[in-house]
């Protein structure tokens, strides 16, 4: 028997790395996330990062444009948010205005996207 969900659940917080080491795996969980209905992938768990992740989320965003939803990344851990701005992604990452500038006006807010322009 399976579990019915009314909401989609954020199945993305038990993500804790996102590196090359489990880049795919990380890839489809968000894939498959998107296809739930999720539109919100919070990244407060994410404590190890290298430039891959910013690949991944990068096929996420591109994943959630196909499927004509706006994705929604959040609480993006420090280093993470350094390798977007250095590699110059922040507007395909976050390519609602409004929300990025929240961001660097919140900073640390739990429903903050979390992100420093």
């Amino acid at each position: 028997m399976s579990n019915a969900v009314t909401e989609p659940i954020d199945d993305l917080q038990s993500l804790t790395s996102l590196t090359v080491l489990n880049a795919t795996a990380a890839l489809e969980r968000g894939y498959a996330a998107l296809k739930a209905g999720q539109t919100v992938f919070d990244l407060r768990h994410v404590l190890t990062v290298d430039s891959v992740a910013v690949s991944v989320m990068l096929s996420w965003q591109r994943a959630a444009l196909d499927a004509g939803v706006q994705l929604r990344l959040q609480n993006l851990p420090p280093a993470l948010q350094s390798l977007t701005k250095l590699y110059g992604v922040c507007s395909l990452l976050f390519p609602d205005p409004a929300v990025a500038d929240k961001a660097a006006l919140t900073g640390a807010g739990d429903t903050a996207v979390h992100h420093p322009h």
